[in-house]
Order: structure tokens, then sequence, then C-alpha cells
């Protein structure tokens, strides 16, 4: 019965993935499970990708989110990729993902439906290919969070309790994740196609990554440089975002950095309370190499790695391949310093350019470390006079800055109100504070009850609004605040 209603759910896949060469990916079902509970549907999502919630019962979306009953037109494979991880290159690929299909949504739009979480692959190495329920639930709040604040990112489908026990520090829940992309090709998987070496196999994957996200390159004169260019120009603007709301993103290898601008891989991310450009709060960064401040150079870095594999397609004189290569790569500094101005512009009210605006908000960031300051709570006040309640108004420098700033809004011919609209706009009320992530997974994963992560989801979709629950900081600061990869 579930087969013929498999049918009806509205699956209009493609596989445009495997016409790559075979090196590129490995036929692999997903590992069925015992006992699958579906614990969070994205119904919105769910919807927009054409896929019709009343066809199926809640137990019977579990079973296909789980990966027990598998749609007829999906070819489910796992992907092969490389990657620097923490700056030492390793052979990758999907250890515990599975990509079902290329759904094609009825705007003839198409995602990747990928699970995460699904067991054993090729790619596996020493891993149980598994995920455990915590990180799979985190990782749906904070990419349905970063969806709206629209900051590119993969979304969250699902979640599903698989019924079985995953072994990490400890014996945890297992779930499964189903996470939706425009595709899920990284700079990691131009790094293992140029290990293959074989030009015809980059060439066939480069090819295939413009035709399907940048096919505006096709129409000029040297596609590939043009393509490295357009993916320099996306990574600068989304870590500029990442910046503007304090998100660190905790694990900024070469294979968790999307070739079309996505957020992407969840693991040990977290949100700034209070301000410090050192923040980090990965468990495995020890050295501090994805801090906070670290993120643009990192990214930078990552994308000199990306240009590498392409330098045998840019020209075939290879001392002018690496000059136009190196141009484009020192070209990301400008390109995310005027994004991240842009934005850091309008979080302050300001609509027009001036010199001094890098001064103006640098000496505010250096205002808000000194004094501890919460980095949200901050920018969100300074809209009105809440600020002076907090510690940071008995600051002269502060006071000095504020005077500063008023006096360069109160001179914009838009006027004061305009500017506060504008600032209300861009600065969230609320953030996925840790403090209230933890305790929404610790009630979901040890009590089972979802009563706070869903209340706690439904209030951070709307991230303009204030909210007596879900905006306040947390009254002490957890300086041992850390993070977990999942793995």
């Amino acid at each position: 019965m579930i087969n013929q209603q498999l049918d009806q759910v509205g699956w209009y896949f493609d596989h445009s993935y495997i016409k790559l060469p075979q090196d590129f990916f490995a036929e692999q079902l997903p590992i069925q499970v015992p006992n699958p509970k579906l614990i969070l549907l994205n119904e919105p999502l769910l919807k927009s990708l054409g896929l019709n919630k009343k066809t199926l019962s809640h137990e019977a979306w579990g079973d296909i989110f789980s990966g027990n009953k598998i749609p007829k037109k999906a070819y489910p494979i796992a992907q092969a990729y490389a990657g620097h991880q923490f700056g030492q290159f390793t052979q990758l690929g999907d250890g515990r993902a599975i990509l079902l299909g290329e759904q094609i949504s009825a705007e003839g739009k198409r995602f990747d439906i990928q699970f995460k979480g699904s067991g054993k692959t090729p790619y596996s190495r020493r891993g149980d290919g598994r995920a455990a329920l915590g990180p799979m639930l985190r990782e749906y709040i904070i990419s349905e969070y970063m969806h709206a604040m629209n900051i590119p990112t993969t979304r969250s489908l699902a979640v599903v309790a698989t019924g079985e026990r995953v072994m990490r520090d400890k014996v945890l829940p297992g779930a499964i994740l189903t996470r939706v992309a425009q595709s899920h090709i990284r700079v990691g998987t131009f790094q293992y196609a140029s290990t293959l070496n074989d030009i015809k196999k980059l060439k066939a994957l480069t090819d295939y990554t413009i035709d399907r996200h940048y096919p505006e390159c096709k129409e000029e004169k040297n596609s590939y440089l043009t393509f490295l260019n357009k993916v320099i120009e996306r990574q600068a603007l989304l870590v500029s975002q990442w910046m503007q709301v304090g998100f660190i993103h905790g694990v900024m290898n070469t294979d968790n950095m999307s070739i079309i601008g996505e957020t992407i891989d969840y693991g040990p991310c977290a949100y700034m309370d209070r301000y410090n450009a050192e923040t980090v709060f990965s468990s495995i960064d020890s050295q501090g190499r994805y801090a906070y401040a670290n993120q643009p150079p990192i990214a930078q870095w990552n994308l000199a790695r990306f240009a590498e594999t392409l330098l045998p397609l840019i020209d075939q004189d290879p001392d002018k391949s690496i000059e136009l290569a190196t141009q484009s790569v020192n070209s990301f500094s400008t390109q995310f310093q005027n994004a991240w101005l842009k934005g850091m512009r309008q979080k302050l009210g300001l609509f027009k350019e001036e010199s001094s605006d890098i001064d103006l908000i640098n000496n505010l960031l250096a205002i808000m470390q000194k004094n501890n300051a919460d980095y949200t709570v901050t920018f969100r006040h300074l809209s009105s006079d809440t600020i002076f309640k907090d510690t940071i108004s008995r600051d002269i420098s502060f006071l000095a800055w504020h005077k500063n700033w008023m006096h360069r809004v109160q001179k914009q011919q838009e006027g004061e109100e305009a500017s506060r609209l504008m600032m209300l706009k861009n600065n969230p009320a609320i953030i996925p504070r840790n403090y209230l992530v933890e305790q929404a997974l610790t009630m979901a994963v040890k009590e089972e009850d979802t009563t706070l992560l869903n209340e706690f989801i439904g209030a951070l979709l709307k991230p303009y609004e204030d909210s007596k629950v879900f905006s306040e900081p947390p009254l002490e600061e957890d300086k041992s605040y850390q993070t977990f990869c999942g793995t």
C-alpha cells in the first residue's frame, strides 16, 4: 500500500549527478533502522518541494525519512570528495550520508534530497555511518534560523529518531536528518577530482557544475576563470553575513564549503553572546583556527585551494593560469570588506557611505569587546534608549562613540526614524542562544519532550520580532561552553 502512496506524494526525481564519471559517487542504499519515529517535519519546505503531506500518515513519513522506504524513482548514492581538515588534506566522501536524488519542484528548481546519518558507505572509513539525535536537531534549529535570516543555507526537511543507540563519548539515541540543498558539490569535490589526475574528469565536473549553477559563465571568453570569480563572490557575501550576525561555523574545512555559497554542515557551530573576536566554541578547534575573526581569511585560504584545482582549465600556460587565479583569490578581501561594510552600515542605520565608516564600526566593536557586551542586544538596543540601561553605557568611550554615531545619523536626509526602521530590519531580536539551544535539545533528547523545541523554532522563524521568552541573553556567560561535531 505504501509504495502506491509514495507515487502520489509528489516525488519528481532527476539524477543528473550520476552522469558524471563513476569516480564521483558510489551506489548505496540507506541502512534500515529498527524503530523510526518522526520528530520534526518541515511542512512549509515539504510543500515548496511539491510534496503532499496529506498523502501519507505521520508514521509513513517516518519510514521515508529514515530510509526504510525508498521512493521508486530514487537512485541513492554516496558522493566522493576530499578536503583540508584543519589544514591537513584527507580523502573523504559521504561517510554517513546518502543522496536520494534531485527533486524537481513545480517551479522547475532542482534540490538535492540527502539523508544524514543513514549508515555506512564505501567512504565511512572507521565510522559507524550514524548520527545522534541531538546534533541532527541542532542542525535543524540553526539551518532553519539561517533561512529565516535570508542567509544562504542548506535546509532541514525532517528529523527521524531511529530507535538505535550510537556510541560517541557516551551512548546516545540515533537519528537521521533529511537535508535539502541546491547541491552538495563542495570545494572538496574539486579537490577530489584533482587527485584523479585526469583532466577530462576534472573538466566533466567543472562543466557539470557550471551548467547546473553558473550557466552565465558559458557566455564568457574564459568560462572557468569566470566560474572561479563567481564562487569567490558568493563566498565573500556569505561569510560577511555570518560575521554580521555573530555566527561561528566552527569547522570551515574545504569539504564544508559549498561551491554555490550555501552554509553547509552545521557541526560545532554557534552564535556569539558577548562580543569577542577570538571566540571559539568547537571542542576540536584547540588552536582557534576557525575562531570568529578568522573566518574571512580561512574562507580565502579555502578558495585558494579551490583555485588550485582549476589551474589546468583556466589557461594552458601554467604561469598565466597561476597569475589569473591568484588575482581572483586576492580579490576576496576587498569583496568581503565591501559586503561586510554594507551590512554593518545597515545595522547602524547608515544610508550613505563615508570613509570614516570603518572606524566608526571598528571602534564600536572594540568598546563592546572591552565591556563584554552582548553582540545581538547591543545592536538591537541602539535603535532605542534601552542601551543606556546596560553596562556599556557607563563607559566614557562608548558615550563619545554614541554621540559621534548620532551626529552621523542625524545629518542624513532620510531622517532618524528611517534609520531606526532600517536597524530594526537588520538587527535580529532573536538568535539561537546557546543556553536555549541546549535546553531545547536536553528536553527533546533526554525527556522526549519536544514542546520547548517546537516553540523555540517557531520564535526563531520570526527573528526580528521581540520575544519575552527567547530574546533574553544568558544571565551569566558560560565561558566553558563547547560544541561538538557529533561524528
